[in-house]
């Protein structure tokens, strides 16, 4: 492999969903000996919570499954993020809109693919990873990140790492 592969997970504030989408995705990666060949990140769209450590409740949900989240602090979604992730995984519709709306006002052409997150679960109903800072539910949540970061980990696998 010539280079490795950039994913960055977006969601609204980078508290809940998406830092939990990257701590999972790296702890999986690295289960997988992936872990040297995948840089992993995530950012929000909205900035309330700019440098803040992902919620508790994201924080127990890991904590019960043993996976770190160390150093990981909330951060805007930003240029090189477009520019050069080859997965920029958003976490529902809302999201997406306000990565493409960034992506216009920047006047650029992401080189990777936009991938709303529950495109990786096409057997789930849900349309986008429900908000837990809104529903509660950091276990449902757990759950769907999980089962999707498996799933984007085959699909990187199967494209880019063989």
């Amino acid at each position: 492999m010539e280079r490795g592969v950039k994913v960055v997970f977006v969601c609204l504030g980078n508290i809940c969903r998406s830092p939990m989408a990257e701590a999972v995705l790296r702890h999986l990666a690295a289960q997988r000996g992936q872990g040297p060949y995948i840089e992993i990140d995530s950012a929000g769209t909205g900035d309330w919570h700019l440098g803040a450590v992902p919620h508790e409740g994201t924080r127990r949900e890991l904590d019960r499954a043993g996976i770190s989240y160390e150093g990981m602090r909330a951060r805007l979604v930003d240029r090189a993020d477009l520019e050069e992730a080859d997965y920029i995984v958003v976490m529902d519709r809302s999201n997406e809109r306000d990565v493409q709306e960034l992506v216009r006002a920047l006047g650029i052409v992401p080189q990777g693919r936009l991938l709303r997150f529950m495109e990786l679960l096409p057997d789930e109903e849900l349309d986008g990873v429900p908000d837990p800072y809104y529903t509660g539910d950091f276990e449902q949540t757990r759950r769907l990140v999980t089962a999707g970061c498996e799933a984007l980990l085959d699909r990187i696998e199967r494209e880019r790492l063989s």
